[in-house]
């Protein structure tokens, strides 16, 4: 089938897939041409142990009376329903192209029966537990298919463990949520002896590669192009942050989760402090952990990735697919500001990065050229996620769900923080690539992100380079690590803060004498001039971990020089 053929279509649906204009549905040929996202992560696959760390595992357990057929005649109903499901992927003239199968394809279901480990919970837990891992991590064949599977695992009569697994290139976190909420209404209505109660779908996951492609030539699409060119022109290529490991030569997907919870107390002042500064919730988390790594790695440029849903139209949003999209939200530190003006400036950044959310992020990496390496991701190598949208909980009729936590946890960035907002609380969890990071030193790095919270809710007009990450214990442990465990005091001071408390004891007391200039300076005069130079210091990248030469004879320039290094913090 000649190429120009998968793409024809009406020239009167040349529209934004974000805005407005009609929408006239593609030819429904078997052979389709791919979004972008799913084109870059069709090529990626093709490198060995990659397409691994793009799958999408679900594990719940049933208890009580499961109607088994009407659980499978759902899943083959979401099947027909969703091209998407039961989308493959070839190669034509070395280009990927979908092929989608028949409706009557059905859901990929294997049954299991562990009834006879009764006798033996731990036993039975064993081998569902793996299972749970083989289903999570057995690769998918993206040319055969299906790319969607799963397996009903009986435990007893009235108990049973559903594991279903998709994976990323047909589908979302978002569209998990609609498989869940359709799959309990299919359920419910089969089970009662109705038939399928959903409406029919006004558009498929094809329809929308094919307005995105159109899009992409638009002048629109050139216009968010120059806008990432700019936003992220001359961003860090790699945010260095200290690893227990050197940074393997090519990326490792292998990764590991700790469970957040941030308490109810501390939820309600965020909320308080984000109200009242005019931002988001997830405007305030993103200030606070670029504080964090902004510490951590000892620069004032940070680039944090967050996706977006990628469904700005009505008839995107109860679909299943490949939507979301990765922003670079390029958080600027410099020049001291103080908690409520890095508020303002994270908000400036979001609003622009979602007003231009369109643009693929293969795309900006592209138009943007940073340094590539096959060792990190491009552009940013930690991700923030604040989920929303729809909700991945399953209900059934009939029966108690209970979800069972995956042991399958894929680092695709360095560290990728998901929080989400349930109730008086904010919980979620840290994922870190187990090639670079201890789950020590993943715990600590949460540790520090409660102290920046606390900090910021109690202070909003406190310097961000003023908040402390360890707290007294912890500092003294590591001064003591540093010196051979000379130093016990857990409440020693630094050097400049010796000073700086002498300089508020008595500011007009003699400090310096600097014969050869003829100058004399007090604590409190010497104070300002170092103050004065640290915050120049800041603005030209000096910070926690770096190392400035200074270079000067016995003066005051050189007693200012050395406060003022210790002031940056280096």
């Amino acid at each position: 089938m000649p190429e120009d053929h998968l793409l024809r279509e009406s020239a009167a649906d040349r529209v934004t897939p974000g805005r407005g204009g009609a929408r006239v549905p593609a030819d429904r040929a078997r052979l389709r041409a791919l979004s972008h996202a799913q084109q870059r992560l069709w090529f990626l696959s093709r490198l060995a142990g990659v397409s691994e760390a793009y799958h999408m595992p679900l594990a719940v357990e049933l208890a009580g009376p499961l109607d088994q057929a009407a659980l499978t005649r759902a899943l083959d109903a979401l099947v027909a329903r969703h091209e998407a499901l039961r989308t493959r992927f070839a190669s034509v003239a070395g280009e990927p192209v979908g092929i989608i199968d028949q409706p009557d394809r059905g859901f990929a279901l294997v049954v299991d029966d562990l009834t006879g480990d009764q006798s033996d919970d731990r036993d039975q837990a064993a081998r569902l537990a793996g299972l749970q891992a083989q289903e999570a991590a057995a690769p998918f064949d993206l040319s055969a298919g299906p790319l969607s599977r799963g397996r009903l695992v009986r435990l007893a009569p009235d108990r049973h463990a559903l594991l279903l697994t998709f994976h990323h290139i047909i589908c979302d976190g978002w569209s998990i949520g609609v498989l869940t909420r359709e799959l309990g209404a299919l359920y419910a209505a089969f089970t009662a002896g109705r038939p399928d109660p959903l409406p029919p779908l006004s558009a498929q996951y094809s329809d929308y590669a094919a307005w995105q492609r159109r899009w992409l030539a638009s002048g629109v699409a050139t216009r968010q192009g120059e806008f990432w060119k700019q936003a992220l022109a001359g961003a860090p290529a790699l945010l260095e942050l200290p690893a227990d490991r050197a940074r393997p030569a090519e990326q490792d997907y292998h990764g590991d989760v700790i469970r957040v919870e941030i308490g109810p107390e501390l939820t309600a002042r965020l909320r308080a402090l984000a109200h009242s500064h005019g931002v988001t919730l997830f405007m305030t988390l993103l200030a606070a952990w670029a504080i964090v790594l902004s510490r951590l790695s000892g620069s004032q440029d940070i680039v944090v990735a967050t996706p977006a849903a990628g469904r700005r139209r009505a008839e995107l949003t109860g679909l299943v697919g490949f939507f979301v999209n990765t922003l670079a939200a390029r958080v600027d530190l410099s020049g001291e500001p103080a908690v409520d003006e890095l508020l303002r400036r994270v908000r400036d950044v979001t609003l622009a990065a979602i007003d231009h959310q369109d643009i693929p992020f293969e795309q900006v990496v592209e138009l943007v050229n940073p340094a590539r390496s096959l060792a990190h991701t491009p552009l940013a190598q930690v991700m923030f996620a604040w989920e929303g949208g729809e909700e991945g909980h399953l209900e059934l009729p009939g029966l108690t769900i209970t979800a069972i936590r995956t042991p399958y946890a894929p680092a695709l960035f360095d560290l990728t923080l998901e929080l989400v907002q349930a109730g008086d609380r904010i919980v979620g969890k840290l994922g870190y690539a187990t090639a670079l990071f201890d789950s020590g030193t993943a715990r600590r790095h949460l540790r520090y992100l409660h102290r920046v919270l606390d900090q910021m809710t109690a202070d909003p007009g406190r310097p961000a380079g003023e908040i402390t990450l360890a707290g007294p214990a912890e500092r003294a442990s590591l001064l003591a690590a540093s010196d051979g465990g000379a130093i016990a005091s857990s409440e020693l001071p630094l050097l400049h803060e010796l000073f700086e408390a002498q300089a508020k004891r008595d500011p007009g007391a003699i400090a310096v004498v600097d014969e050869a200039a003829g100058l004399t300076l007090t604590y409190g005069e010497l104070n300002e001039r170092a103050n004065k130079l640290a915050r120049h210091l800041r603005t030209r990248g000096t910070g926690p971990g770096r190392l400035v030469a200074v270079c000067a004879e016995r003066s005051a320039e050189l007693i200012t020089g050395l406060l003022a290094v210790l002031k940056a913090g280096a």
